[in-house]
């Protein structure tokens, strides 16, 4: 921190920011971020994001996880005003990605005597983010260590890849409190409301979050489970995140956890259909429109159209992880699959999309590609992925002779929507 900065912050009676208590003496002390337009440079934030840290004030003082540079300055007011002189005691490192942790030198630099809770991994990160690995403030642990600050103890659990190797979750065990790292996290910034039970969160954040789980841990489904086992027997009253809302109630906490459950095991939640369409000139575009009248006309209600050229691939994942049914259609391009439509499957098979039905639609002109390169992925590159309906391969334009093609197609998506067993957790 610059010695304007210090200077400014250490004044006495300069105001806290933005810090809320979550429970007695602990509070969070994060911030919004409107300006980031992508997150990790990837996954677009209309509704921008938060990022979120916790300071424990007891007889030893503790600050849980840091925040992005973009909310620098908000914290460092928060932490100096919270320990009003006092020195930091414990830092506790539960994710050592950037967006976490763009305060962790500074607060070494300032409280020099430090303690740094973390893994045997997290001081290698921080050998190779920081080229320091803070030897002499290192406090390594492992499952189920115990740090004393008087009335609160904090206890940790490893959740390796989830969605990073170093991961851990640290439990306050007199409030129970589960400080989850990027667990339980969401897209959206929080507008003065920091709990889920103050805000709609089934309209206003549950697709951010499920955006937010499909494309940044949706890849780990063992390891989210294998985490949830693991803290299943602890008394968890609060989880407080890196991202989006703290969960506080019995209703909320078991509303989430049972949502990452369910979404850690790839099956749909709902019936339904996503159709993702890539169109040169509009003729395949046409070819997904005259499905989904189709399937409205079989009384299929939950259906969802993307143009994979147009709509960032992230919202597609989630509404794809959503529903049961997946159909795809796009041209040839350049004697292979339409580029937009080879991008967004290739990102769907990284993130190991399971456990749905899914349909195919090809187009072509002078050259047959994109059905067999839909085909081919559907079938290697992807798991309990099965196949509803004829393979259709159109050339160039709907015609007449093609509509019977689209009604048998269409009576064999409804059939498999209305007969997919949604699983209760």
């Amino acid at each position: 921190m610059d010695s304007y900065y210090w200077e400014v912050y250490s004044q006495k009676g300069f105001p806290m920011k933005l810090a809320q208590q979550v429970t007695e003496h602990i509070y969070w002390i994060g911030s919004n971020d409107w300006k980031t337009e992508r997150f990790e440079n990837l996954f677009p934030l209309p509704n921008g994001v938060t990022y979120n840290s916790y300071f424990i004030d007891d007889e030893k003082t503790a600050i849980i996880d840091t925040v992005d540079e973009s909310i620098r300055r908000e914290f460092f007011e928060n932490v100096l005003k919270l320990l009003d002189g006092r020195q930091l005691d414990y830092l506790v490192i539960n994710h050592m990605e950037p967006d976490h942790g763009a305060g962790i030198m500074e607060l070494v630099r300032l409280y020099p005597n430090i303690k740094i809770i973390g893994t045997a991994t997290t001081f290698r990160m921080c050998q190779q983010f920081f080229n320091d690995d803070f030897k002499n403030n290192q406090i390594v642990v492992k499952d189920g260590d115990i740090t004393d600050l008087g009335k609160h103890k904090l206890v940790t659990y490893t959740m390796p890849m989830v969605h990073w190797p170093e991961v851990t979750a640290t439990y306050e065990s007199t409030t129970g409190t589960l400080f989850s790292a990027d667990a339980f996290g969401s897209f959206g910034v929080l507008h003065g409301n920091i709990f889920a039970d103050q805000i709609d969160f089934k309209s206003e954040f549950e697709d951010e979050a499920r955006r937010y789980y499909t494309n940044i841990v949706g890849k780990y489904g063992p390891q989210v489970q294998n985490a949830i086992k693991k803290l299943s027997s602890l008394e968890i009253n609060t989880i407080a995140s890196l991202h989006g809302p703290i969960w506080r109630t019995p209703e909320t906490v078991q509303y989430i956890l049972e949502k990452y459950m369910y979404w850690s095991t790839y099956n749909a939640e709902e019936q339904g259909v996503v159709i993702a369409f890539g169109s040169m000139y509009g003729n395949t575009a046409n070819m997904a429109q005259h499905l989904a009248k189709l399937l409205s006309l079989r009384g299929i209600n939950n259906i969802k159209m993307y143009d994979v050229s147009k709509t960032d691939p992230s919202y597609i994942i989630s509404d794809a992880w959503k529903y049961s049914n997946l159909v795809c259609v796009a041209p040839t391009y350049n004697l292979n699959l339409y580029l937009s439509m080879e991008k967004f499957l290739h990102e769907l098979s990284a993130l190991n999309f399971a456990n749905h039905h899914v349909s195919i639609v090809g187009n072509h002109t002078w050259a047959s590609a994109a059905a067999k390169r839909m085909v081919e992925l559907f079938t290697n590159d992807f798991k309990n992925v099965d196949i509803v309906g004829e393979v259709l391969d159109i050339k160039s334009a709907l015609h007449e002779a093609d509509y019977p093609k689209f009604e048998a197609l269409a009576d064999a998506i409804a059939e498999s929507v209305k007969t997919t067993e949604i699983q209760n957790f």
